[in-house]
C-alpha cells in the first residue's frame, strides 16, 4: 500500500472515530434541554433537528469506516 492510501485510511478512521465518540455524547444533553419539549410535553423541532444531525454524523462514520476497509482490502 502506498503512502497516500495509508494517509487516506488514517484520515477516514480518525474521522469515523471522532464522529462515534463525540456526537452521541450530545444526545443526553439535547434530550434534557428544556427546548426539546413544548408546553404539552411533545418533542420540538429543536430536538428533531439535533437527532437528525447526530444520525447523519453516525452514518458518515459508518461510510468512512467502510471506505477505509475497502482501501485496505483493495
Amino acid at each position: 500500500m502506498d503512502a497516500p492510501a495509508v494517509v487516506a485510511v488514517a484520515v477516514l478512521l480518525l474521522g469515523a472515530l471522532f464522529n462515534v465518540v463525540a456526537w452521541p455524547r450530545f444526545y443526553p444533553r439535547i434530550a434534557a434541554d428544556p427546548r426539546s419539549r413544548d408546553a404539552a410535553g411533545r418533542r420540538t423541532a429543536f430536538f428533531r433537528v439535533h437527532v437528525v444531525l447526530i444520525s447523519i454524523a453516525l452514518a458518515i462514520a459508518a461510510l468512512s469506516l467502510l471506505a477505509a476497509v475497502l482501501l485496505l482490502l483493495g
